[in-house]
């Protein structure tokens, strides 16, 4: 396949910057299209006709249009050469999909929505921050990076000794959850994954990617 794929999404979403990561990665070159799904008049129709839902990324690639982030990720690290980004071994791979899922089932909301969103960009906007919503998420940002850490084993990447899609999907959450204040402070609570973030930053599809919101 030798057309460029198309990623239709904000730059600012976590889930966008994780399949450019995956792209960047794999050496792909790309375009990036700029959807505002949050427009007034709601998300525009060509992008419903591609993703029903209206949420962000969708992706097409030589005709063949996708959406929901982990099945593009998938998609790339399978469709293009490059370094492999999924383990072949079960129990790793595992491992790595466990990963996945305690990301959009728990972390998402509980780091960007509940704690970044809140305390970053509320008051960006003008809006005073939820502090009950934050005080309620807290211990379950805990439980979250506890659990990251009880799936990478000995790391040093989250799903083990190999980076994967799941470092990828990962880290745009990090990073935003890492500028709040609390969430700062949780982070150094868990060295690993504090070292493993600023492992994930040196790496040149951060700079590439880097969110108008950091």
């Amino acid at each position: 396949m030798s057309s460029r794929p198309v990623v239709f999404g904000a730059a600012y979403s976590v889930y966008v910057r994780a399949v450019r990561l995956v792209l960047h990665e794999k050496g792909v070159a790309y375009d990036q299209v700029d959807v505002d799904v949050f427009a007034p008049s709601g998300p525009p129709a060509a992008h419903l006709a591609r993703h029903p839902f209206g949420r962000i990324p969708a992706f097409e690639h030589d005709g063949f249009r996708l959406y929901e982030s982990g099945a593009i990720e998938r998609y790339i690290d399978a469709a293009f050469d490059g370094p492999k980004l999924q383990p072949t071994e079960p129990h790793a791979q595992a491992r790595m999909n466990q990963a996945l899922g305690v990301l959009d089932a728990y972390c998402y909301r509980t780091l960007v929505w509940d704690i970044f969103v809140e305390r970053v960009r509320a008051p960006a906007t003008g809006r005073a921050p939820d502090e009950a919503r934050i005080a309620a998420a807290l211990p379950r940002a805990e439980t979250c990076l506890r659990a990251l850490v009880e799936i990478g084993g000995a790391g040093p990447w989250l799903a083990g000794p190999m980076l994967t899609l799941a470092d990828l999907h990962a880290v745009p959450m990090l990073v935003y959850f890492r500028l709040a204040p609390e969430g700062a402070a949780v982070i150094a609570r868990h060295p690993r994954i504090a070292a493993w973030l600023d492992a994930m930053m040196a790496r040149p599809g951060m700079a590439a990617t880097r969110s108008p919101l950091e």
